[in-house]
């Protein structure tokens, strides 16, 4: 496709310009307690839909690249989608995790930074043999599952989620990361609620980020996130315990002797989540923090009696 003519200096600026005089996102940056820069924002979106690193993307700023037809309309498309508040990661399409960069729309959850650090406890606490398999329960867009797969030594990963639309999107991605890395464990997906569709499985490690939001914590929410995630993925019942005390009611039939359930946890519950696992019989139960310092995964083993 033929140049427009127009440099990406130029694009930049358009979509800069877009941003700023986005109320959405000045109500977004209030939320947030800091000044929205909206430069970062458009090299952010520029980035992810030229597909290029932001150091490349500053040199090709320093020589003014011309801009092809097809980029430039995708990012003055994006920049009016971010505009009304829609969050970055979906109006480019894609959002980072780990090592991976995944596909993601209003269908699924945005993968995020806290997330990661439950795959590498997740990992940490079965690096002592390879093999068994894993389990991610309320899969998304595969975040977990495809992290397990390509970084585990696991025979394989099962993945499972209530929603056909997420799935199929967590689905689109494993065949994308299969193409790229052919030594990934095979991961299968599987449609159902909690541990309903892991009958017969016997796990090295379950692993999951359910809903934990409170249905009354709705209105605290951020709207990037109230109004533009899947509700189904937010929130659960029973004050936002009802997936845990599933998970945990169950998961000692599904889990090898000393295997370990892994979970992202709300720090304003972590404790009561902790304190559940000790009374479902679970041992060396340990919360771990994140990185600004909040309780945010949850590790329990069963042990056989």
């Amino acid at each position: 496709m033929g140049d427009t003519g127009r440099l990406l200096r130029d694009v930049l600026d358009d979509a800069a310009r877009l941003l700023s005089v986005s109320s959405a996102l000045v109500e977004e940056a209030g939320a947030n307690g800091a000044p929205i820069d909206v430069v970062r924002e458009a090299r952010w979106l520029l980035s992810a839909v030229m597909d290029v690193a932001p150091g490349e993307l500053g040199r090709l700023l320093l020589v003014n690249q011309p801009v092809s037809d097809q980029h430039a309309v995708k990012i003055e498309r994006a920049a009016r989608r971010r505009a009304t508040g829609e969050p970055m990661a979906y109006c480019v399409g894609t959002a980072p995790f780990r090592d991976l960069v995944l596909q993601v729309d209003r269908r699924v959850l945005i993968p995020r930074p806290e997330t990661e650090i439950v795959v590498g406890e997740a990992l940490r606490s079965t690096a002592g043999s390879p093999g068994g398999v894993a389990v991610d329960i309320g899969t998304g867009s595969g975040a977990i599952a495809l992290s397990l797969a390509t970084e585990g030594r696991f025979e394989r990963v099962i993945a499972t989620d209530l929603s056909d639309d997420a799935l199929t999107v967590a689905t689109t991605n494993a065949a994308q990361i299969a193409l790229a890395q052919p030594t990934a464990a095979p991961v299968e997906f599987r449609q159902g609620a909690d541990l309903a569709p892991l009958r017969g499985v016997l796990a090295r490690v379950i692993v999951s980020n359910p809903p934990y939001i409170a249905y009354s914590e709705a209105a605290a929410l951020p709207r990037s996130v109230r109004d533009w995630e899947p509700t189904v993925a937010l929130f659960a019942a029973d004050h936002g315990m009802a997936r845990y005390e599933a998970i945990l009611a169950g998961a000692h039939e599904l889990l090898e002797p000393f295997g370990w359930v892994v979970f992202e946890v709300d720090a304003r519950r972590a404790q009561q989540i902790a304190t559940l696992a000790t009374t479902r019989g679970y041992q060396q139960v340990q919360v771990v923090r994140d990185l600004t310092g909040r309780e945010r995964v949850l590790l329990a083993q069963h042990v056989p009696a």
